[in-house]
């Protein structure tokens, strides 16, 4: 038997162009350092198991560290009331208009341009990112198993092998299930291999995408994506640095057959199209904005640098299970089957350092929860209730009370 591994399924850098992104024109083809400058206004549309949360721990360590101000979930939530479509009023501090100006929104939301420009600047920069939907599928049905789509089936391939009869876009929560990124971009995910109009959606979403965001970072390719989220945003490579968070365990992963990959493909069809397209121009941006000699370059620094502050920064130098993390305030969410792993600081460290360090390890809930204390400590003091019974939709909905 023949295993698959999902990465080998991407596009080769020499495919087929499948049209530059409108896009490309909201950034300028080459940054110097005389020419650009650091941006601030950032909005990051937070993708399901895409390495999303490592981008959201880089936002919020470069906002923390410059005194930015976040567009945070109101009452202390960690999503702006994800999987309803985004509405401004689900920001801390729009309705009570405490807050003047917002500069990096970034937790998980289903899209809504028009909403999400309610609480922006004008100015601000959008950005998001894919994963292939082959290895996007394996991980979603291992965190996601409690969800009504898969609880009942044994395995991916019997889910996928019974699709439609398992499957009820209308229950809670199955969204997760089908076309999760088309959801997530605010798209109808109702769409598989058979659907009449597919090749006409799949269309009009990459067309909405292009037009409402400026960079598609894509998540198999995650230290390119960095460098090139450092040219369009005129960060320095520190600031693009990172270590992996929500990360599994390799004792969860599965691999796939061959021919349960094309059975996810055909599934998530939608999916697929948007992933394709964007994997294309992707690299159309690494030409135009860094150049292929210059991102290996920097790739190479980017990997140097993580290694070093591994070594000075991380007890053991890695990722841990969350049975082994000393530091409970370090310990990230469990859920589903998945094993999410997280770290354990040196001990030998001084204060500066070990503040670097803890921000870079800290796990997306309470590094959330901290920013919305520091940003409304009166209101945070009136949440009285503890950390973790703060309501999560991972996965899961809000009720509005």
């Amino acid at each position: 038997r023949y295993f698959f591994s999902p990465v080998t399924l991407l596009l080769p850098k020499h495919v087929t162009s499948l049209g530059l992104p409108g896009s490309l024109a909201h950034i300028n083809s080459v940054h110097t350092k005389s020419t650009c400058h650091p941006k601030s206004n950032i909005f990051f549309l937070k993708t399901h198991k895409t390495a999303s949360s490592t981008i959201l721990n880089i936002l919020y360590r470069y906002g923390e560290s410059r005194n930015l101000t976040f567009a945070l979930p109101l009452n202390k939530h960690s999503q702006l009331f994800y999987p309803f479509f985004f509405a401004s009023h689900f920001v801390e501090g729009v309705s009570s208009r405490s807050v003047r100006e917002f500069h990096i929104m970034c937790n998980h939301m289903r899209f809504t341009k028009s909403e999400v420009a309610k609480v922006m600047p004008e100015d601000t920069f959008y950005f998001s990112i894919l994963r292939h939907p082959v290895a996007m599928m394996e991980s979603i049905f291992i965190y996601y198993k409690s969800i009504p789509a898969f609880h009942k089936t044994r395995s991916l391939d019997s889910f996928l092998d019974s699709s439609w009869r398992n499957y009820n876009s209308s229950v809670k929560n199955n969204h997760y299930a089908h076309n999760i990124l088309a959801f997530d971009f605010g798209f109808d995910n109702n769409a598989a291999a058979d659907t009449e109009d597919l090749e006409e959606r799949a269309s009009m979403a990459i067309a909405a995408i292009e037009r409402d965001f400026h960079l598609i970072l894509i998540s198999e390719y995650f230290d390119e994506s960095m460098i090139l989220l450092k040219h369009a945003l005129c960060w320095s490579l520190e600031d693009v640095v990172s270590f992996k968070l929500n990360s599994r365990s390799e004792q969860t992963r599965h691999p796939l057959l061959p021919n349960t990959a094309e059975k996810i493909k055909r599934w998530n069809a939608l999916d697929w199209r948007i992933y394709l397209h964007f994997n294309t121009t992707f690299w159309h941006k690494v030409d135009s904005l860094v150049g292929q000699e210059q991102m290996k370059r920097e790739v190479s620094q980017l990997r140097e640098l993580q290694a070093k502050l591994a070594n000075s920064c991380l007890k053991d130098g890695g990722a841990v299970d969350p049975s082994q993390i000393k530091d409970a305030g370090l310990k990230p969410f469990q859920y589903g089957a998945a094993v999410i792993q997280g770290y354990n600081l040196n001990p030998h460290i001084d204060r500066q350092t070990k503040i670097k360090c803890q921000r870079l390890i800290t796990p997306e809930l309470q590094y959330t929860d901290r920013l919305y204390t520091q940003q409304f400590p009166e209101l945070a003091a009136k949440c009285m209730d503890p950390f973790f019974s703060v309501p999560i939709s991972i996965p899961g909905s809000y009720n509005f009370t």
